[in-house]
């Protein structure tokens, strides 16, 4: 999760967000090239008294500042389309959870198990453990195998809302009467934190986001403890 001061991005719990953090350091790294060369230019004119016609009405010099951006927006665009593609395929899940979103908390139906569904509250600071984080911790968190395909169905049943997770690179919108999927793969065990990031009314700010990925086994043993229960 994110912590004070930071300024780059979470650290990638997902192939997805690995994509993603390296198309942002492909493009970042364009547009610092781009700026470096810019700002140079400026300078450049703006300290010499010297001036040359030919580079002023030049056919060759406007073929290379036509031709330039050109060929940058297309090295920028083809990694973003394949990424874009890659985000939007959803094949042979391993597992479905759908998502609904209500004024103000989330619940969770896993349609591969029979009674598996929860509601799913932030834990008020009161109520809080050591070591839990305020408006971030929920009291029954979404749960995943790691390593499997998880497909994420997203609904709401009143206003709009947004199912994100910064760390596995997931941000869909939770659209009352219409179903959007999603799907991701989580590399490591862990517990990875969102926050509803569509502005639904007063409550906004308290329907914490909170996905915990296990290994297989204690998620299949999780799930048939939570279907007794």
């Amino acid at each position: 999760m994110a912590h004070p001061l930071q300024l780059g991005f979470q650290d990638a719990a997902s192939p997805i967000m690995e994509e993603l953090l390296h198309f942002h350091d492909h493009t970042l790294m364009a547009v610092f090239l781009i700026s470096t060369l810019v700002l140079y230019i400026i300078s450049t004119l703006m300290s010499t008294k010297l001036s040359n016609t030919n580079t002023i009405d030049a056919q060759e010099i406007e073929m290379v500042w036509t031709i330039m951006p050109a060929i940058i927006l297309i090295v920028i665009a083809l990694p973003s389309l394949r990424i874009l593609y890659l985000m939007d395929e959803v094949s042979n899940p391993d597992v479905t959870v759908k998502a609904i979103g209500h004024q103000w908390y989330w619940s969770y139906e896993y349609s591969d198990f029979n009674d598996l569904s929860f509601d799913s509250y932030m834990v008020p600071t009161k109520d809080l453990l050591p070591g839990q984080f305020r408006l971030l911790e929920v009291d029954n968190r979404m749960t995943t195998p790691v390593g499997m395909t998880t497909r994420t169905l997203i609904t709401a049943e009143d206003v709009l809302h947004s199912w994100a997770v910064p760390s596995l690179g997931v941000k869909l919108d939770a659209i009352p009467g219409r179903l959007n999927q999603t799907s991701f793969i989580i590399s490591r065990p862990g517990v990875y934190y969102g926050q509803c990031s569509e502005i639904c009314g007063a409550n906004h700010s308290f329907m914490p986001i909170v996905v915990e990925s296990l290994p297989i086994k204690e998620f299949l043993n999780w799930s048939s403890a939570s279907v007794d229960a």
